[in-house]
C-alpha cells in the first residue's frame, strides 16, 4: 500500500494493534506459543547473567545506579543484587539481554524483539503488580508488535543507518507495558502516537564497535514505558505515527518508504503468531553471519589453513554493509562487537577452530596472527541465491593452493523458523551461558522460575531474577 494512499486512512495501523492489544487474553493465545514463549524469555535471561560478567555492564549499572533515586517499586536488575527505578531497570535489563549479541530475531523484521519486550514486561509488570500471566501476555504482544512493524520496512531500516530494534521496539514497547498499565484501545493509540518520538537507534557503532547498539533495546523498554504512562494521564500523541507524512517509514526511510509494505504491519494478528518465525541464535554475533559461519565450520575438519589461498563468503545483498564493509575494519576487528559484525573474522574462526563461541571474542582471540592472516583471506560477493529475508543465506568457498574448490552452503540458517533450535536446545543454551556466570544451583533455580513464571507473579519473578 503506497504510503500516500495509507496517510488518508490516518492511524489504521495505530489503532488496528491498539484494538488487537486492548482485546489480548491468555486463552487467546495457542498453548504452544506460550510455551515457546518462556522458552525466549529464558535465552534472554542465560544472555543477561553472562553479560554481567563483562565491563560494559559494571559501567553501566554504575551510571544508572547513579540516577535511580528512591522508587515505591524498584525492579530487579538480571543476576545483579541491585534494584532501580523501573524505567532504569528497564534500560539495564535491555542491555544486558542483548549486550553479546546472542538473544533472539525475527528474521522478516530484521529486528530482536525479546530484548525490549522482556524488561519492558518486568518494569510495567512491577509497577502494575501484574500477574505471571499477564505478563507473558504482554510480552507476546510486544514480540508480535516489533516483529510486524521491523517487517513492513523489508530491511531498510538497516539500509539507512538504524538499527530498527531501536526503532520499532519503542512501539511494542509502549503497547507492552499499556498492556500491563490497563490502557484502553484509545489510550493504547495514544501511546503510540507520543512512541514516535521516542525511537532511536543509528548504526554508526558498526564504524568503530561503540556500545550503542547493546543500549537501544533497554532504551526502546524505557521510553515505552514513558509513552504509555503518558498515555494514561491524557497526553496527546501524533495521529498517523506510522503512515503519516513524517511518520515512522517516511521519516526514517526516506525514498525507500515506496517499497514499504504497510499491509504487514496488522497482516495476520491473532492467527499467525510471529513468535513462532523469531529465531534463537546459536552464535553469539550479527544473525546475518551465522549461515556462513556454519559452513565454515561444516568445511574444517581436515582442512589444511597452510593451503589456502582465496576465500570466498556469499552473503545477501541486503547485509553487506553491516557484516561486510568496510573491507579493512572487518578485517581486522578492532573489539569485540567489531568482530560480531564481520564476516571475514568470523569465517576465519569457523575454518581454523571448528566452532565459534564467546571465547572466540575475547582480547587475546582478536589480535592471533594466524587467525587473522585467515581472515585477510576472506572476500565477500552477493549471493544470488539468498533467500533473504526469510533466510539469512550464506556460503563459504575455499579455493587451495592446488587449484582445489571446497565449498559449503547454508540455504537455511540453523535457528530459522524453518530450521528452529528445539526448546531442549534453548535450555541447553540457556545452561551453557548461565554456568558462565552462575553456580549450578542458582542456574538451576533460575531456570525453573522462567519456565514456571506464569503461576507467579511480576514481583516475585523479578525478585527471583535478581542476585
Amino acid at each position: 500500500m503506497p504510503l500516500d494512499e495509507a496517510s488518508s486512512r490516518s492511524s489504521t495501523i495505530s489503532r488496528t494493534l491498539a484494538d488487537f492489544a486492548a482485546g489480548l487474553t491468555w486463552d487467546g493465545i495457542p498453548k504452544d506459543v506460550r510455551v515457546r514463549a518462556v522458552h525466549h524469555m529464558l535465552d534472554a535471561v542465560g544472555i543477561a547473567l553472562v553479560s554481567g560478567t563483562y565491563d560494559f555492564a559494571h559501567r553501566t549499572l554504575t551510571a544508572l545506579s547513579g540516577l535511580s533515586g528512591a522508587a515505591e517499586k524498584s525492579v530487579g536488575v538480571i543476576g545483579r543484587p541491585v534494584r532501580l527505578a523501573p524505567r532504569d531497570a528497564a534500560l539495564v535489563n535491555g542491555i544486558l539481554c542483548h549486550g553479546l549479541d546472542f538473544d533472539d530475531t525475527h528474521l522478516g523484521g530484521v529486528v530482536h524483539p525479546t530484548v525490549s519486550a522482556l524488561p519492558c514486561a518486568l518494569s510495567a509488570g512491577v509497577q502494575a503488580g501484574s500477574s505471571g500471566k499477564d505478563l507473558i501476555v504482554a510480552y507476546i504482544l510486544g514480540i508480535e508488535v516489533a516483529a510486524r512493524l521491523g517487517a513492513v520496512a523489508k530491511g531498510g531500516f538497516h539500509q539507512v543507518g538504524f538499527h530498527p530494534t531501536g526503532l520499532v521496539g519503542t512501539f511494542s514497547s509502549a503497547l507492552v507495558a499499556g498492556k500491563l498499565f490497563g490502557l484502553s484501545a484509545r489510550e493504547l493509540t495514544q501511546a503510540q502516537g507520543i512512541a514516535l518520538s521516542m525511537g532511536a537507534g543509528s548504526l554508526e557503532f558498526l564504524e568503530d564497535g561503540a556500545w550503542t547498539k547493546r543500549m537501544h533495546p533497554g532504551w526502546a523498554a524505557s521510553s515505552g514505558i514513558t509513552a504509555a504512562a503518558l498515555a494514561r494521564e491524557g497526553f496527546v500523541g501524533a495521529a498517523a505515527p506510522y503512515e503519516g507524512r513524517f511518520g515512522l517509514y517516511n521519516a526514517y526511510l526516506g525514498p525507500r518508504a515506496a517499497e514499504a509494505d504497510l499491509a504487514l504491519a496488522t497482516a495476520g494478528l491473532g492467527d499467525r503468531w510471529e513468535l513462532n518465525q523469531t529465531a534463537i541464535k546459536p552464535f553469539p554475533a550479527c544473525h546475518f553471519t551465522h549461515a556462513c559461519i556454519d559452513a565454515a565450520i561444516r568445511l574444517s575438519p581436515g582442512l589444511d589453513i597452510g593451503r589456502i589461498r582465496r576465500i570466498r563468503a556469499l552473503v545477501p545483498a541486503e547485509v553487506v554493509k553491516t557484516v561486510c564493509e568496510p573491507v579493512a575494519s572487518k578485517k581486522r576487528p578492532a573489539n569485540s562487537y567489531d568482530a560480531q559484525f564481520s564476516i571475514p573474522y568470523l569465517v576465519a574462526v569457523g575454518l581454523l577452530h571448528g566452532r565459534m563461541g564467546l571465547g572466540d571474542l575475547e582480547p587475546g582471540m582478536l589480535g592471533d596472527p594466524g587467525l587473522l592472516a585467515l581472515a585477510a583471506k576472506v572476500d565477500y560477493e552477493v549471493d544470488p541465491k539468498s533467500g533473504f529475508p526469510r533466510h539469512y543465506s550464506g556460503e563459504v568457498i575455499v579455493e587451495m593452493a592446488d587449484g582445489q574448490t571446497l565449498s559449503h552452503r547454508e540455504q537455511i540458517n540453523r535457528g530459522a523458523p524453518d530450521r528452529p533450535l528445539t526448546n531442549d536446545e534453548i535450555v541447553e543454551k540457556y545452561r551453557i551461558n548461565a554456568a558462565l556466570a552462575v553456580s549450578p544451583e542458582r542456574s538451576r533455580a533460575v531456570e525453573a522460575t522462567v519456565l514456571s513464571c506464569a503461576e507467579t507473579d511480576a514481583a516475585t519473578l523479578s525478585a527471583d531474577l535478581t542476585a
